[in-house]
């Protein structure tokens, strides 16, 4: 009989994995920040700024006490972190690196028959001096990068930048250069990627270190079913984005009976149990599983806890969507919402943004069966305020048609 993982055990392990179990009041430090974020795997950034960047709300939600200032010591200074891709740009562990390394060779091959369908041509010619200019002049930000055609001082302003298929060649250059590891991101100039050559970021001991394809997807999977808790291959292959489904199910199988079981997750709507792969070593810590803290967390859209809709509507029965790429007319809820997060329930989403010194409530829903009760409300401004001083604002505003 395969053995069944109920759906509260089944969230509460998958949180522990993602640091939602922890004490979010405990004073965090720097090492124990690297621990967290080594624990979670890669945190995502983005380029959206509606109350504060994507990975800074991630890293606030699990503890209260997070400094940004601490991560950036941890990416720019101790280089414990690097920069690079997932499925999305992402801040990853220094540890990992040498999977990335091999990873490169296949993104090499992958992205130069993709731009060269997609992009403007010229981005390969400029790839040597692209990187003689940065050996020599040392870090350098896109903007850096002139147009051929561009007269002194002019750079794109003759025409709006539209997005990737507008950007001129050294611009791609860089671009392909950091996915394939040749450049690194040296640090951020407010939000702006600037660009060094690999070896003057990533330390020595690391750089020299070399993997091959078995050692790359065993990591892949493993280092995936640990941030997961259970999986099915897709959802391991999608973790790290960096293999195909097909060899995380030949791994799957090569592994069950000796590292892995079988089992049955239960989802939170009453439907077929889902059959999934974990470690052994899993179902006897089921009956020990820490609980969730109780208190009311907003959520980044690029949480992973829900970055995985599929997995987000089985585990929490909770569907969610960035309606940013939306036309505002067909917008269900708002630009850029964030989702609500309480014990181990996902109980609504709420739209807000930093305007100056306000952050500005716009909108609250809560999920059909969440009650919008007055210690639930104060347990949510609390929330609010402990966001407001992260942010640096000084007062909460709410909408007339706040509820």
């Amino acid at each position: 009989m395969v053995p069944q993982i109920s759906n509260s055990q089944a969230r509460r392990l998958f949180m522990k994995q993602q640091g939602l179990c922890d004490n979010p009041a405990t004073k965090q430090t720097k090492t124990q920040l690297l621990d967290l974020i080594e624990r979670m795997g890669f945190v995502q950034i983005d380029s959206i700024n509606t109350v504060e960047r994507a990975h800074h709300m991630i890293l606030f939600s699990r503890n209260q006490t997070y400094q940004k200032k601490y991560f950036d010591l941890l990416l720019e200074n101790d280089r414990s972190l690097f920069e690079n891709w997932t499925h999305d740009a992402s801040v990853i562990p220094m540890l990992y690196y040498p999977y990335w390394k091999y990873r490169f060779r296949l993104t090499e091959a992958y992205l130069l028959e993709r731009w060269r369908k997609w992009r403007r041509e010229g981005f390969e010619e400029n790839f040597r001096a692209v990187l003689e200019h940065i050996r020599e002049h040392g870090p350098t930000r896109s903007r850096d990068m002139k147009k051929p055609d561009s007269g002194p001082g002019k750079g794109d302003a003759k025409k709006k930048n539209q997005g990737w298929w507008d950007w001129h060649p050294s611009k791609t250059a860089l671009e392909f250069l950091w996915r394939t590891g040749a450049l690194s991101v040296d640090r951020r100039d407010g939000f702006q990627k600037v660009y060094d050559v690999t070896d003057r970021v990533i330390p020595s001991e690391v750089l020299c270190q070399d993997i091959d394809h078995e050692s790359f997807v065993d990591w892949s999977c493993r280092s995936a079913m640990e941030k997961l808790g259970f999986a099915t291959p897709g959802e391991l292959a999608a973790f790290w984005d960096g293999i195909k489904p097909a060899e995380a199910k030949v791994w799957c199988e090569e592994k069950l009976g000796k590292e892995l079981v079988e089992v049955e997750v239960l989802s939170a709507d009453g439907s077929k149990p889902r059959k999934v792969y974990a470690f052994e070593g899993i179902l006897g810590q089921l009956d020990d599983l820490p609980t969730v803290p109780k208190r009311v967390r907003v959520l980044s859209p690029f949480d992973p806890l829900i970055r995985d809709r599929k997995r987000t509507e089985r585990l929490f029965d909770f569907h969610y969507r960035i309606e940013v790429f939306v036309p505002e007319a067909k917008r269900q809820y708002g630009y850029y919402v964030f989702p609500l997060l309480e014990g181990e329930n996902l109980i609504g989403r709420i739209d807000m943004k930093r305007q100056g010194t306000e952050l500005f409530i716009k909108g609250l829903w809560f999920e059909p069966k969440v009650r919008a009760s007055k210690g639930r409300l104060n347990a949510l401004t609390s929330e609010l305020e402990r966001i407001k001083r992260f942010v640096g604002c000084e007062s909460l505003v709410f909408a007339d048609d706040y509820l």
